[in-house]
């Protein structure tokens, strides 16, 4: 899998603001700014990304994704 692979297939669970995806082929490693982690605590916005891609992870197809961040808009604005 490659690292525009696994930027599809999370643009496919929710609209983002902006994606960013690297990774070796086996392991990843995403930021992630969207709208839908408004009210979200950090566990549940991870919990949205991985209940999204279980059957990737769960085949081995996805071996790891590291979220670096998942921010809404406003977090990653003030982070610019």
């Amino acid at each position: 899998m490659t690292p525009e692979q696994v930027q599809a297939l999370i643009a496919q669970i929710l609209p983002c603001e902006q994606l960013d995806v690297e990774g070796d082929g086996h392991h990843f490693y995403a930021t992630i700014v969207s709208s839908q982690f408004e009210g979200k605590g950090l566990l549940a916005r991870h919990r949205l990304i991985n209940d999204g891609l279980k059957s990737y992870l769960d085949s081995g197809e996805l071996h790891a994704l590291s979220m670096r961040a998942t921010l809404t808009p406003a977090e990653f604005a003030l982070r610019q």
